[in-house]
């Protein structure tokens, strides 16, 4: 008989993308993101803003999909909002028009949380505005020595509380050195991004990407049902007390404990063998 809800999952292998690339491995499970406006150094359009944000909110019904890698081509991540597509237009607009747009750019974020898939960034050259925003939202961030990373809002005369950036960068390198990078726009080097755990790894260019997608397959071939309960539950206990967090912990965790996966771990670890996770 036919699982009505594995029947709603299909492949992404052959998804096409309008406004970058989208890839994957032979057997779909690390899926590669790629900005591609090189001669732009990758700006985003409003085009690009939405179908990223509908691509990870359908990313849940993904049958093959389990990791997402996402970089820019051409040495550089992404320069952020295009100055003249996005910008200009921007200029001229109502207030009515002003946030929908910026819901818009929000739900992004929102998606990209929201999507069970782990995300990795890997950075190059250029990481600035929704740019750095993208890399902010991610679960893992890679870079090379060359990434130069800008919350540059203010230097266009915008506040630094953009696309989630005031709540979830303090909790990634803490408030007071999110506060400096937020109300001047500077750029972190990627030894001070390393420095302040905002990158997990830097790599040489060469290596960035083949780094990031072994770690996303790693991740794929693991248990990946749990690995989606992980991310859910760091953004859920944000808002979360200790007593409200422990029981929802141990709420997942017994969850978790309910499937194939953790009786196929134990079964590969007492025949001292490597596990099969089939995410269920």
């Amino acid at each position: 008989m036919t699982n009505p809800m594995q029947a709603k999952r299909h492949p992404f292998k052959d998804h096409a993308p309008k406004h970058f690339r989208f890839e994957t491995d032979a057997d779909g499970r690390v899926a590669t993101i790629t900005l591609d406006r090189p001669e732009k150094k990758n700006p985003l359009t409003f085009e690009s803003y939405e179908e990223l944000g509908n691509l990870f909110r359908s990313l849940h019904r993904a049958s093959d999909v389990r990791a997402i890698v996402i970089t820019g081509a051409g040495g550089n991540f992404c320069s952020g909002g295009d100055v003249f597509e996005i910008i200009e237009p921007l200029t001229k607009m109502a207030m009515p028009d002003l946030i929908d747009f910026t819901r818009l750019t929000g739900d992004l974020v929102r998606q990209m949380r929201a999507c069970p898939q782990p995300i990795i960034s890997a950075i190059d050259g250029i990481c600035v505005g929704a740019g750095a925003i993208i890399a902010m939202a991610s679960d893992h961030r890679l870079a090379t020595p060359e990434a130069k990373t800008a919350f540059l809002f203010t230097r266009v005369g915008l506040a630094g509380a953009d696309m989630g950036a005031c709540g979830i960068l303090p909790r990634i390198i803490g408030q007071g050195r999110a506060a400096e990078l937020l109300f001047t726009g500077r750029v972190m080097s990627a030894q001070e991004g390393l420095a302040w755990g905002f990158h997990n790894a830097l790599h040489e260019r060469d290596a960035l990407l083949p780094a990031a997608q072994k770690f996303a397959r790693m991740l794929a071939d693991g248990p990946w049902f749990a690995h989606a309960m992980t991310k859910k539950m760091l953004d859920q206990e944000w808002a979360m007390g200790i007593d409200q967090l422990i029981e929802s912990e141990a709420q997942a965790q017994a969850i978790c404990m309910a499937t194939g996966d953790f009786r196929r771990a134990f079964e590969a670890f007492a025949a001292k063998a490597k596990p099969a996770f089939e995410g269920n």
